[in-house]
C-alpha cells in the first residue's frame, strides 16, 4: 500500500485530484489531496471576483498577497508528519506545486518515500525560484500568460478569472491548461479554480540541497502536449536536477497529455503513480 499526498499547482485545489484519488484508492493505496494556504476551502477571493466586476478585478489587491512559499511548505510538512504514522509518504506535486514539494523534501527527507513531479517546477541553484524557472528560454512557448489579468505588482497576485463570461477568454484558458478535454468538461474543472496565486510564491527561494532534497528518490512525469510547461522546459529541469545529484537521477515517465493529465487521463496517471 502506498501513502500518497497530492499537491495541486497554481490556481488549483485539492478537488482537482478527485478522479486520480478514486483510481489510486481503488488500487488499495492510502491517498490524501490537500488545499494549500489560500486555495480551495482556504481561498481568499477578491470582492470584484465575487461580484463579477471585471474592471475592478484588474486592480483590486489580493486578500492572499501575504501568503509565501514557506506557508505552503509548513502546511505540507505538517501533513506529511501526520501521514508518516502509516509509513513514508510519496509526495506528488503538479506544476507550481513542484516548488512546495521540493521545500518539503528539504525539510523532512527522512519521511518521504519518493517525490513525483507531474510536469512540475524543479528549482535548483542555477534557477532557484519559480520566476527564474519560468524565464528560461525553453519556456518561451508557454501560452498560459495569455490568461493573466492585472498588474501583479499592484494586485500582489498572478490572477486569472475562472468565472469570465467571455468565450474567447474561456477558450484561452482551456487551450493553455486543459486543451485535451472538451469545453464542457473544462468548465467543470474551471469552476473550482481560484483566481489568485500569491506573487510572492513565485519569487521565494525554492531550491533544495543535494544532501537533503537530493537524497530522496524522484520521478518526473513528462506531458508531451503541455502548452503551459513546454516539454523542452520539462526536459531542461530534469537535466539540471540530474546534474546536481548524478547519483540520484530522475526516473521519467511520459504521458501524451496536456498540462492537466489529472483531468484528461486520470486512470493512466494513477497507473504511473502506482508504479512509482
Amino acid at each position: 500500500m502506498g501513502n500518497f499526498l497530492l499537491i495541486h499547482g497554481a490556481w488549483h485545489a485539492a478537488t482537482h485530484w478527485n478522479k486520480v484519488e478514486e483510481h489510486l484508492t481503488g488500487m488499495g493505496h492510502r491517498v490524501h489531496a490537500m488545499d494549500l494556504p489560500g486555495s480551495g476551502l482556504e481561498a481568499g477571493y477578491p470582492r470584484a471576483y465575487l461580484s463579477g466586476d471585471d474592471d475592478a478585478l484588474a486592480t483590486e489587491p489580493s486578500p492572499i498577497a501575504g501568503v509565501h512559499l514557506a506557508d505552503y511548505t509548513d502546511a505540507i510538512v505538517a501533513r506529511v508528519r501526520r501521514m508518516a504514522e502509516h509509513g513514508k509518504v510519496t509526495l506528488v506535486g503538479h506544476s507550481f506545486g513542484g516548488l512546495a514539494i521540493t521545500q518539503a523534501a528539504e525539510a523532512v527527507p527522512e519521511l518521504i518515500e519518493r517525490l513525483v513531479y507531474l510536469t512540475a517546477y524543479v528549482p535548483v541553484e542555477k534557477f532557484p525560484t519559480g520566476a527564474a524557472v519560468s524565464s528560461l528560454p525553453e519556456g518561451a512557448a508557454s501560452i498560459s500568460g495569455a490568461i493573466l489579468i492585472g498588474d501583479p505588482s499592484r494586485t500582489g497576485a498572478m490572477r486569472i478569472n475562472p468565472r469570465s463570461a467571455d468565450p474567447d477568454y474561456v477558450e484561452q484558458g482551456r487551450r493553455a491548461l486543459y486543451h485535451d478535454v472538451s469545453t464542457e468538461e473544462y468548465l467543470r474543472f474551471a469552476a473550482y479554480l481560484n483566481p489568485d496565486l500569491p506573487v510572492a510564491v513565485a519569487f521565494d527561494e525554492a531550491h533544495g540541497t543535494a544532501q537533503r532534497w537530493g537524497s530522496v528518490p524522484r520521478t518526473f512525469i513528462r506531458t508531451t502536449e503541455d502548452r503551459t510547461v513546454p516539454l523542452a522546459l520539462q526536459d531542461r529541469m530534469i537535466a539540471e536536477a540530474d546534474a546536481m545529484t548524478p547519483g540520484n537521477r530522475f526516473e521519467t515517465r511520459t504521458l501524451a497529455s496536456s498540462h492537466s493529465a489529472f483531468a484528461s487521463m486520470p486512470e493512466q496517471l494513477a497507473g504511473v503513480l502506482d508504479e512509482a
